[in-house]
C-alpha cells in the first residue's frame, strides 16, 4: 500500500509524537486487515507490525473494531477527495464521468488494502459501510442535478442514476482494480463511458469505443 497520511479521529493524540504513533498503528492495521481480513487479524498482529506494545494500542483505540471503523471512514474521505481533485476544473459532466472512472480505478489499484477493508465492512460494520455509500451517493446526486439544470445531461431520476453510476465504478474496481496490472485503465474507462454516454441502444448511431 502506498504511504498515506491518516486522519486522526477518536482518541486524539496530545503530541506530535503521539500523532505519529497513531498513524503507524493505522497504517499497520490497514495492511493487516487488507492481507488477513478482519476476523483473522488480531490486535497483536497490528502492534507487531507497527513495532509498538499492546498497551500503546489501547492508548489510541478501545478495540479492533474501532480501528477498523476509523479506516473505513478514512478510506471514504480519501476516495471522495481523490476523485474531486481529479475532476476539479472539468466543467462538462460527461467528461467528468469518464475522468472519475479513471480516478476511481487508479485509486482502487493503488490502495488495495483500504479498498478491501471497505468491501469487508459490510459484514463487520454495516452502518459504516452504508454511510460510506450514502455520503458518496448524496454528493453524486447533487452533481447530477447541477448538470441537469445546466442542460449537460437529460432530465431523469438522478438519485437512481447516481446509484447506477456508483455501481459501475465499484464493480469495475472489484473486477479490475484489485487484479494485476494487465488491465489498461483508460481502455476500461472508455468502454464504460461509451455505455454511460450512449447506452445499449443499437440505434445510437455512434462508433464503439476502441
Amino acid at each position: 500500500m502506498n504511504q498515506v497520511s491518516y486522519s486522526l479521529e477518536g482518541k486524539s493524540p496530545k503530541t506530535a509524537r503521539g500523532a505519529k504513533t497513531k498513524a503507524k498503528l493505522l497504517e499497520a492495521a490497514a495492511l493487516e486487515f487488507g492481507e488477513r481480513g478482519y476476523h483473522a487479524c488480531m490486535i497483536a498482529d497490528i502492534t507487531r507490525r507497527a513495532k509498538v506494545g499492546m498497551g500503546t494500542f489501547y492508548v489510541y483505540f478501545d478495540s479492533k473494531e474501532e480501528v477498523f471503523r476509523e479506516l473505513v471512514a478514512y478510506m471514504s474521505n480519501l476516495t471522495r477527495t481523490h476523485i474531486s481533485k481529479t475532476i476539479e476544473g472539468i466543467t462538462d459532466r460527461l467528461e467528468a464521468e469518464r475522468a472519475g472512472i479513471v480516478a476511481y480505478l487508479n485509486f482502487a489499484r493503488e490502495h488495495k488494502d483500504l479498498y478491501r477493508i471497505v468491501m469487508e465492512s459490510q459484514f463487520v460494520a454495516e452502518d459504516a459501510y452504508r454511510n460510506h455509500y450514502r455520503v458518496f451517493h448524496s454528493a453524486y446526486t447533487n452533481n447530477l442535478e447541477v448538470a441537469t439544470r445546466k442542460g449537460q445531461i437529460r432530465q431523469g431520476d438522478n438519485e437512481v442514476r447516481a446509484w447506477a453510476l456508483i455501481g459501475i465504478s465499484v464493480f469495475l474496481g472489484m473486477g479490475i482494480g484489485l487484479d494485476d496490472e494487465k488491465f489498461d485503465v483508460n481502455r476500461i474507462a472508455d468502454a464504460a463511458f461509451d455505455m454511460i454516454k450512449y447506452g445499449l441502444n443499437p440505434d445510437a448511431n455512434i462508433e464503439p469505443a476502441s
